[in-house]
């Protein structure tokens, strides 16, 4: 498998590119809003991007939809959970070659966050980062955040988090690190706690030291 984590701009935004070895077909994962690196990135593996995948609809991450691939009107390249485009569901799979690409539903950042799970990797989005958890917008969003997290931390331990932007003190990590560093996951049994948390994110972060 070719996996590449891209520094794509906005607000210390990633990129990814996947790719099988064997017929050298890509999915682009959020080619946002800066997209030199990752145009150079394709360039330089050589590879055809059959699919560009967004983890949500915002703008930092879907910018750079139309810069890959062809147009939508020649269908050369299958644009998921991008607006009016075609959406994946919870559970569903697409193939890549020898690679699976598995859609995990994580709304609470927003109604159409997903996870993308490659064998030991997860691309998390605005869902989960090193050491945090995407924002939200509310309690009834921070309900559905809570309870889209509770689904990613039964992944198996060694699963690779790579997230959708550098905000934590390494650009990826693990599952089990973040069961064990996450405040926010460390949570996950009671959503009252989560709830203040996330309400007074900003005093916890000054007295904990956290950037």
């Amino acid at each position: 498998m070719i996996f590449k984590q891209i520094e794509s701009g906005g607000d210390r935004n990633y990129a990814y590119l996947i790719a099988s070895e064997e017929t050298m077909e890509a999915a682009l994962i959020d080619p946002s809003p800066d997209p030199l690196k990752v145009i150079n990135m394709v360039k330089e593996e050589k590879v055809e991007i059959k699919y560009i995948v967004n983890t949500h609809s915002h703008y930092d991450h879907s910018a750079g939809n139309d810069k890959f691939g062809g147009t939508k009107k020649d269908k050369s390249t299958i644009f998921i959970n991008c607006g009016d485009d075609t959406v994946i569901k919870d559970g569903e799979t697409l193939e890549l070659g020898e690679l699976i690409l598995e859609f995990i539903h994580t709304p609470g950042h927003t109604e159409d966050s997903i996870c993308i799970k490659v064998e030991d990797k997860l691309v998390t989005g605005d869902t989960l980062f090193v050491g945090k958890v995407g924002g939200t917008y509310g309690e009834e969003d921070s309900k559905t955040e809570f309870e889209s997290l509770k689904k990613l931390i039964l992944l198996p331990p060694d699963t690779e988090v790579w997230p959708g932007h550098n905000y934590g003190e390494t650009p990826s990590s693990t599952i089990k690190f973040e069961l064990a560093n996450n405040p926010f996951i460390k949570r996950l049994n009671d959503f009252s706690e989560f709830l203040w948390l996330k309400q007074n994110w900003p005093k916890y972060k000054l007295e904990h030291g956290i950037k």
